[in-house]
């Protein structure tokens, strides 16, 4: 197991290997690290070996070609996709081709995790598994299925350690928060937020994770008065209460793209006297923005207005120009898509090439 995680030396000499994307405005600062502008997500697929081989070959080629940011979750196909990482992170630096060092690895916990395969009972394999283990308590289980109870975050961290083969966890969100206002008061929902962020901050300060985050679905997406509406302010002010002024929430996950662009056109953050959209919120308050459907699950991989590839110039398919899109956007980070087959890697990794549109370019098509 590497007792290392990403460093600035080492994603500033993994930049170095790739001059033409680096020149380009590939890799961007999280955290003095350089990370790459595309990130490889690891969400669809099916809990079996064939799509086991496919990530693992797409990985090593997305490390090996100019990617260095791996993004996953706990759940997503069973364990399998972290366990898929650690597989092809760790063939390489077993041979020499890349370190430990170089890579930003991120990945999420809130939803209780299948282990392998969906299992033949699954409310008997959570009874055994979490509840005589006191690992959470019934009350704290949202939608069945969703906990963010400390000391089930505990157990995913060292859990999701254990998936990658890592001592480290660079970037680590608590995923989809949103859902526990279905069912819990606001009050309530902060409250159990800041317990979970105080567990987060002390991982950071035992070196399991780097820094931590949300990854959401609807909660910065939609309006103020909304149930699942999650507020930015309110979110670094709890973060402020668990680990002070010197607090380590960085980073938010959302979905972003030319169909759902309310990141960047949606006025529904508090910034000041303003009311500005999520992405303006982020960047004033110096939250990096990582984007989850950055091409909508392939839905937007094809049959863009012919207006996309007048304003996004210099790329071959429409798959890059969604992705472009993305990347050019003030205030993103990074564009994460899924990426099970290296053909898709060898695609999309051809937009690290050019440079990222202007502001005005992206604005242009909301016009």
């Amino acid at each position: 197991m590497p007792n290392l995680s990403a460093t600035p030396e080492g994603t500033r000499s993994y930049a170095q290997k790739y001059p033409e994307f680096e020149k380009a405005g590939h890799y961007r600062d999280f955290m003095g690290l350089k990370v790459s502008s595309l990130g490889l997500g690891t969400y669809l697929g099916n809990q079996n070996e064939q799509d086991d081989k496919l990530y693992i070959e797409a990985i090593q080629a997305a490390l090996l070609s100019g990617c260095n940011l791996i993004d996953s979750a706990i759940n997503y196909r069973c364990m399998r996709s972290e366990r898929n990482i650690w597989e092809g992170l760790g063939k390489l630096i077993t041979q020499g081709k890349i370190g430990r060092e170089e890579v930003v690895i991120c990945t999420k916990g809130g939803f209780i995790p299948f282990d392998g395969a969906p299992p033949a009972n699954p409310s008997k394999y959570f009874e055994e598994e979490y509840l005589k283990t006191g690992i959470c308590k019934a009350k704290d289980i949202v939608a069945g299925c969703h906990c963010m109870a400390p000391s089930f975050i505990r157990n995913q961290v060292e859990r999701s350690l254990h998936n990658l083969g890592l001592a480290c966890i660079d970037l680590y969100y608590l995923h989809n928060p949103e859902m526990q206002l279905d069912e819990v008061p606001r009050d309530e929902f902060i409250f159990r937020l800041e317990r979970a962020f105080e567990e987060l901050e002390r991982l950071v300060k035992e070196g399991k994770i780097g820094a931590y985050g949300t990854a959401t679905w609807n909660g910065y997406r939609v309006d103020s008065h909304s149930q699942e509406y999650l507020s930015l302010s309110d979110i670094l002010k709890t973060a402020e209460k668990a680990g002070g002024s010197s607090h380590h929430f960085k980073a938010v996950q959302l979905p972003y793209n030319i169909g759902m662009a309310e990141a960047f056109g949606y006025p529904n953050q508090i910034l000041g006297s303003q009311t500005v959209p999520f992405l303006q919120a982020a960047k004033a308050n110096g939250i990096a923005v990582f984007t989850s459907a950055s091409i909508l699950q392939s839905k937007l991989s094809k049959n863009l207005p012919p207006v996309v590839a007048q304003t996004f110039t210099g790329l071959q398919t429409d798959t890059q120009r969604a992705i472009q899109f993305v990347r050019s956007t003030p205030g993103v980070t990074a564009a994460l898509v899924g990426m099970k087959k290296k053909e898709h890697v060898e695609e999309n990794l051809k937009v690290a090439a050019v440079p990222p549109e202007s502001a005005a370019k992206v604005g242009s098509l909301f016009s």
